[in-house]
């Protein structure tokens, strides 16, 4: 491999761990892998964030995830955490906000002021639009407990249908931001070879006591609640389609015995992982390096 090559894969010293590559992207990565480095496209990583939406279940942690449609561009067929890209409306500067302030989160998130405050806005907007669940409060200490009424559907339609900033709809309900619900835990940008790169801080947050989370985004054709041995378990029987962070992240949950006590033992900065596809066994891989915490 040329220096070139190396630079655009994001290769790096070990350690690293290899996972089996999700059929559905093997044929574009050979051809992409086929080109040369010169000639390769890469795109730009679009910002976005993700929320691993927990709560005690009688096995353990359970885990709201859902089902990609087939019919999705990216990642059709898989399991994911309810989340999306980060939206111009989330860079308002007057959200209102409790919590951990946005310079606090820029140095959790490794990023500047301004895109931390995206992330953290995109994170509770999009755990909102997709599955109904608010993360905000009338003030820092309390979180709204009920969203039957019909009219909290009105205001997520107006949300989706970008009549309404998230700022705006919290401001005109007299909500806050609870930031303070959220955690970091981890990092991902998508491998340069995909046609399509997601730049990704995956949070996780407790569900707040009183809400539901449904199924509301015409991006899934199934959602639930999964505890993680038996969400991992399905993928080994190849029932279920993980990718590496998705897996990554169930087996950590997997291991939590408390789940208040994890929540609050996240690294102090998450570090940025970037896989790479690698041949071997006469098959493709994707190639993770190990992330040492802080």
């Amino acid at each position: 491999m040329d220096d070139v090559a190396a630079a655009q894969l994001g290769v790096v010293p070990g350690p690293y761990r290899d996972f089996p590559m999700p059929v559905v992207i093997e044929e574009h990565t050979r051809a992409w892998l086929a080109t040369p480095a010169q000639e390769r496209a890469v795109p730009e990583p679009r910002p976005s964030a993700t929320v691993m939406l927990l709560r005690d279940g009688s096995a353990g942690v359970e885990v709201f995830v859902l089902r990609r449609a087939s019919s999705m561009a990216f990642a059709p067929g898989m399991v994911a955490f309810p989340g999306g890209g980060v939206d111009p409306r989330d860079a308002d500067p007057d959200v209102p906000w409790a919590g951990p302030s946005p310079a606090q989160w820029a140095e959790r998130l490794g990023t500047p002021e301004s895109v931390a405050r995206e992330l953290v806005i995109a994170a509770a907007r999009e755990v909102f639009e997709e599955c109904g669940v608010l993360l905000a409060g009338p003030s820092a200490g309390q979180v709204v407990a009920d969203l039957t009424d019909p009219s909290w559907e009105v205001e997520r339609q107006r949300l989706l249908a970008r009549e309404t900033s998230f700022g705006e709809l919290l401001t005109g309900l007299g909500l806050v931001l609870r930031s303070d619900l959220l955690a970091a835990r981890a990092h991902w940008r998508t491998p340069v070879c995909e046609p399509r790169r997601y730049d990704t801080r995956f949070f996780a947050a407790r569900l707040p006591e009183g809400q539901r989370a449904a199924h509301l985004t015409t991006e899934a054709d199934r959602v639930h609640w999964a505890v993680p041995t038996e969400l991992l378990a399905a993928q080994r029987q190849g029932t279920e389609i993980l990718l590496p962070p998705t897996q990554v992240m169930v087996e950590e949950l997997a291991e939590v015995a408390d789940l208040d006590t994890w929540l609050a033992s996240g690294p102090a900065r998450v570090q940025v992982v970037q896989p790479w596809p690698v041949e071997h066994d006469g098959a493709l891989w994707m190639r993770c390096p190990l992330v040492q915490e802080d």
